[in-house]
């Protein structure tokens, strides 16, 4: 599943990264790296940007960068 696709409230954990390097290496940046946990805060009123709290950081990402990230969510895992 990609990041993109997950609704508000939703909690899950980054698998890959992808896209192009010079994005890659921003996402990675901000601390969204591979088994990095997650919780899907909100969207924007036009469902972009949305933000999301990692590491107890608060990240905002466009739906387009969040494309690239591969996620399994806390139900994936568990069964």
């Amino acid at each position: 599943m990609r990041l993109s696709d997950m609704k508000e409230g939703q909690s899950g954990r980054i698998v890959s990264v992808g896209g192009a390097l010079r994005l890659r290496r921003r996402i990675l940046e901000m601390g969204l790296t591979k088994g990095s946990e997650f919780y899907i805060e909100k969207y924007a009123p036009l469902r972009d940007p949305l933000e999301l709290t990692t590491r107890g950081m608060h990240v905002s990402l466009r739906v387009k960068e969040a494309m690239a990230i591969t996620v399994e969510t806390k139900e994936d895992s568990h069964g």
